[in-house]
């Protein structure tokens, strides 16, 4: 049998400023990426959802990200390589607490938005930030997207890594995510994400915004908890797979 992770990433909330429906996405998915306090969250938030997550038996992983809360982490950055090392070091110690005190802990880390695209291209970011998470803790799982440069770099500083493909973003030809800014960017057609799913995990290919086929292999699964209709699109995408005889299972024990 196939077998697949789930990951979203949630517990975007900050202060009176609510986004999405982390309780209803923490039923479905295998893994959650959550953020901490940088592009979103704040420690009441990363609190809540460390605690909800170890209930429903998820796996917790640090979504780091630019210091950003305006842009909520996509847009552009350039942070010194130091600085940007400290920075993600900070993100993953405050949430890898809150996991602690929920009887859990940090099990990956997976960069956003910006930060997300720029290692996937950009050797100095990309390096900062393997650097960053092997002096935390070098047993972490970095996540990065399918096929890119910033996951050889990981590898290269002695970091497990998994591949990522994205259930409701569209894909340039080269394998990078299409800009937001582009229409079509974002998927939202739950059937449509269900069949372009099937064919990642079944058969390592996804078209691409010109119609041309991308091959890959992806060992997780996002669907992005901001999209509107995530929950659908999670539900839909879990009842998806699990007909197709493709298992719903974390890449971390």
């Amino acid at each position: 049998m196939t077998a697949i992770d789930l990951n979203c990433d949630l517990g975007e909330a900050f202060g009176a400023w609510r986004m999405g429906d982390d309780e209803s996405l923490l039923r479905v998915v295998s893994s959650a990426s959550v953020a901490c306090g940088f592009h979103a969250g704040d420690p009441g938030t990363m609190r809540r959802t460390c605690a909800a997550a170890t209930e429903h038996g998820v796996v917790i992983g640090a979504h780091v990200g630019y210091r950003d809360l305006a842009g909520f982490g996509r847009r552009p950055m350039r942070v010194p390589p130091e600085e940007l090392a400290d920075e993600i070091v900070y993100q993953i110690a405050a949430l890898d607490g809150f996991a602690r005190l929920a009887g859990s802990r940090v099990r990956y880390v997976k960069p956003h938005g910006a930060l997300y695209n720029t290692v996937a291209v950009d050797a100095e970011q990309a390096t900062a930030l393997a650097e960053a998470v092997g002096r935390y803790d070098p047993q972490l799982v970095l996540v990065g997207l399918a096929g890119s440069a910033g996951l050889r770099i990981a590898v290269e500083h002695g970091l497990t890594t998994v591949a990522e493909a994205f259930a409701d973003r569209a894909y340039q030809p080269d394998g990078t995510l299409a800009s937001r800014l582009t229409p079509g960017a974002v998927l939202h057609d739950p059937a449509e994400i269900v069949e372009r799913c099937l064919g990642m995990v079944r058969d390592g290919q996804v078209r691409a915004v010109d119609g041309s086929v991308i091959e890959f292999s992806a060992q997780t699964v996002c669907v992005h908890g901001d999209t509107p209709g995530a929950v659908e699109i999670a539900r839909e995408l879990r009842d998806g797979l699990s007909r197709a005889g493709v298992e719903l299972r974390p890449f971390v024990r």
